[in-house]
């Protein structure tokens, strides 16, 4: 038996697959069913972080030492930042713990070695015995929800729709099924279907990034409802262009038409001629925009840049 100086096994010793990386595609297969088979440690980072470059080594040898009875799956989320997404990851290094197919544990920071092993342990000794039948109902909901996410993003809202309403079916008050649901009327423009649906979340359950973005959107599009039509206020800013208002609700109805770039650009437009208008109504309004649209929307990462720049010019 060869040992390593450090105590730890060796490279020939340890099995094969023990440390991977992963994708927003391929997280089901490497995250989600091999945790019925050992736990998963999920790391979620980004090359421009600091404390994820201290956080990862130490990962990868606390995982290398147990020999297979934990594994480790490392997710670029400048890549891949989908799942990150779903679970809420807010800031980096985020770590998640999967067993017998679903998250158990996790923490955020880095953390000193012996934290890092304690925890590990921790997650190994609380796994379950065995993997919930694959056929189970807890499973089939799974897989029908990440069919109905794939729906969704290839515009079949038709699809996405059937299969939340199934998973309904047999869990009335599922979150995840009703968010979805939520989100698809509000893609067909049915605002009101999009409002009951939300409405039969548990009160207790209204938290979370996705719960927020999706209440946030339908606020937007009330607030849009009862402004002008874009074009007359186009016309309205062009004869006058230091009318704020008309800017401002131009930039709230652009964004409920989903010509989000367009919003953000005239919130900072108007930040750029008056910083202080309206009590700094414009970059409150862009931050309200960048909580509907999530931390990874194109206009929302442009939205940043331009507000950073005008912030900082």
């Amino acid at each position: 038996m060869t040992i390593s100086l450090d105590g730890a096994p060796s490279a020939s010793q340890v099995p094969a697959n023990i440390i991977r990386e992963s994708s927003d595609a391929a997280f089901k297969a490497d995250v989600i069913d091999a945790s019925l088979e050992a736990p998963v440690l999920v790391d979620f980072w980004a090359p421009w972080c600091g404390p994820c470059r201290q956080l990862t080594p130490t990962l990868e040898k606390v995982v290398t030492e147990k020999a297979g009875k934990i594994r480790l799956v490392k997710v670029n989320i400048d890549e891949h930042p989908r799942i990150a997404g779903q679970l809420g990851v807010q800031s980096i290094p985020a770590v998640f713990a999967f067993a017998g197919g679903r998250p158990v544990d996790g923490f955020m920071g880095a953390m000193p070695e012996g934290e890092v092993r304690r925890f590990a342990e921790r997650v190994i000794a609380a796994a379950p015995a065995g993997a919930p039948p694959a056929d189970s109902l807890e499973g089939q909901i799974s897989e029908a929800l990440e069919v109905a996410k794939q729906a969704r993003e290839a515009g079949d809202l038709s699809q996405a729709a059937q299969i939340f309403g199934m998973v309904l079916q047999h869990v009335p008050d599922h979150v995840e099924a009703l968010l979805g649901l939520a989100g698809i009327y509000l893609d067909a423009g049915e605002l009101e279907q999009a409002r009951a649906t939300l409405d039969l979340i548990p009160e207790e359950q209204r938290k979370g990034d996705a719960y927020t973005a999706v209440a946030s959107t339908i606020r937007l599009k009330d607030e849009a409802s009862g402004l002008s039509e874009a074009a007359a206020l186009e016309a309205t800013v062009a004869a006058d262009p230091d009318n704020h208002q008309a800017r401002f609700d131009l930039a709230v109805v652009r964004n409920a038409e989903g010509k989000r770039l367009e919003a953000a650009e005239a919130l900072v437009a108007i930040f750029k001629r008056d910083r202080t208008w309206n009590d700094d109504a414009a970059r409150k309004k862009l931050l309200e925009f960048f909580e509907a649209w999530g931390p990874k929307d194109p206009a929302t990462v442009k939205g940043r840049r331009l507000l950073s720049a005008a912030l900082f010019s």
